[in-house]
């Protein structure tokens, strides 16, 4: 092998989780080595080695010939200055592919399989190409619950885990696809208040309009090291922060990076990617929210009971105390879709404002509410009424308060985009239906939650009486581009269906 060296570069390009290498065709390394456009390299500076995967350019402005240039992602991962010289060699390739490709031809995978999949992932050893033959060959229904178990477990040991040193550590998730459903900026604060340890760390929007930790940045800090968590949460029983500054469960943020422009989300990888960051938080205690509509993630009763056995069993061979609680999905939660517009529904419901959204204000409690039975001072049915004390007395604003100075205060301003277009009714009639996901992409096509001020803000919910011309809800948006596609993307498909109220779609079920 080579021991040629290159002067290390800094591309300053943000690869997003891929470790990503830069050489010129006209390298002399490049030319004796064999190297190829996307093969993978190993790059070595005494002790530290980082896998990339190798790009070719032909601008000597980008890198030159005598140089390495790496990513952000890869060039962090040194501990040096631009200019160290690095050798370069070709990387061995992934021996775990081979269980990939067993899975593909649909053999079954044991914990070993995972294991080595999981750790070559996190050693950067698959291209995000590779990744992807993983997550298709395992999406949808190809993994029996046992390799379920063994995915989450191997996922689990990617990383750190968090011991917080207490008999209960509660927390709570919701699987996502219902837009403007941020209970959890409610159930921390009201659970935290009553004195119950609950760590929430969040992932960011996927492929919805705005993730937890996105509607939590327009208040304060999310981005928070190991150490400031624990202060925090040690001080104040709760936070609401962005998981990836810990190494939890790494794997999984590498997963993520390629279901999200893939718009992947099995349920395998959904129930994996869940636990496996709860438990490597320090959950013992986890609720589960399931919403159930005809345009949510999970749309039939049948599809929600079968995906809460799979999290029972999971969760129980793992030691994790879960319950599982099926929700009405078959709207939005609230009224704002997008970062600022669901914080601004957040903060009435916490200063128990009149004109609070009561969908959301009954769904945290609910929630809240059964968190708080975990803990074995309270007995079975009193959680919703503790729960709404806490609320009403204002000790859950005031938590919150607490929680936001202590992660980092910003000057609130929760102003929609000054860009606004109303969406009016065609004709009179009742709203019988919803469109979840139609709602979901108009906030993504205005900007959300990149543009955190873009979005939509609902004026009828189901049930409501409209007369043709009545505005059903305003798109915002913050740039002229986004704001055209929004209003051409409404246009199209408003995502409402009025009728007669015997049309009005049932909840599948009630709390």
């Amino acid at each position: 092998m080579s021991t040629d060296t290159l002067q290390l570069r800094r591309t300053a390009i943000d690869t997003y989780h891929e470790n990503v290498a830069y050489m010129h065709r006209e390298c002399g390394i490049y030319r004796a080595e064999g190297f190829q456009a996307l093969s993978k390299i190993q790059v070595s500076l005494d002790s530290t080695k980082v896998l990339a995967v190798l790009n070719v350019v032909d601008d000597a402005s980008i890198v030159q010939p005598g140089e390495l240039g790496l990513s952000e992602q890869a060039f962090e991962q040194f501990s040096c200055e631009e200019g160290c010289l690095v050798t370069v060699n070709h990387a061995e390739p992934p021996k775990s592919m081979d269980a990939v490709r067993r899975k593909i031809n649909g053999e079954r995978l044991d914990q070993a399989d995972f294991n080595s999949i999981c750790n070559d992932i996190v050693e950067s050893r698959y291209s995000k190409m590779e990744i992807a033959a993983f997550l298709v060959a395992t999406g949808q229904n190809s993994l029996d619950r046992d390799e379920l178990l063994y995915l989450t477990r191997a996922m689990l040991q990617s990383g750190d885990r968090i011991d917080w040193d207490e008999p209960l550590v509660a927390d709570k998730h919701c699987i996502g696809g219902i837009p403007g459903n941020r209970t959890s900026m409610l159930v921390v604060p009201i659970v935290a208040a009553h004195g119950m340890l609950i760590p929430k760390t969040s992932s960011r929007a996927i492929t919805s309009p705005a993730g937890t930790s996105d509607t939590m940045e327009m208040l304060c800090e999310v981005n928070l090291t190991p150490e400031q968590l624990h202060d925090i949460v040690r001080r104040e029983r709760g936070c609401l922060a962005w998981g990836g500054t810990a190494r939890l469960a790494p794997v999984d943020d590498m997963l993520i990076a390629v279901e999200r422009p893939l718009s992947i989300d099995s349920q395998s990888q959904l129930v994996a990617s869940i636990l496996s960051k709860k438990l490597a938080a320090g959950s013992t205690h986890l609720l589960i929210d399931i919403p159930v509509g005809p345009s949510a993630k999970v749309r039939q009763m049948r599809q929600a009971l079968a995906l809460r056995k799979l999290f029972e069993f999971v969760g129980d061979r793992l030691n994790l105390h879960l319950e599982v609680m099926i929700t009405d999905g078959r709207q939005p939660i609230g009224r704002g879709i997008g970062p600022a517009l669901e914080a601004r529904d957040v903060m009435l419901v916490l200063q128990n404002d009149p004109g609070a959204p009561e969908d959301l204000r009954q769904k945290s409690l609910h929630l809240a509410g059964r968190i708080i039975e975990f803990d074995p001072d309270v007995r079975g049915g009193q959680g919703y009424a503790i729960a709404r004390d806490i609320l009403e007395s204002g000790r859950a604003c005031a938590k919150m308060n607490e929680i936001i100075q202590a992660q980092g205060s910003k000057p609130i301003d929760l102003t929609p985009g000054s860009l606004c277009h109303e969406v009016v009714a065609q004709n009179d009639g009742i709203v019988t239906e919803i469109d979840n996901l139609q709602m979901a992409k108009i906030a993504r096509m205005a900007g959300a939650p990149m543009m955190k001020r873009a979005g939509v803000d609902l004026l009828k919910k189901l049930g409501s009486p409209v007369k043709k011309g009545d505005v059903l809800y305003r798109i915002h948006a913050e740039f002229p581009a986004d704001f055209t596609f929004a209003k051409d993307l409404a246009a199209q498909n408003d995502g409402y269906t009025l009728g007669d109220s015997v049309d009005l779609l049932k909840p599948l079920m009630a709390f």
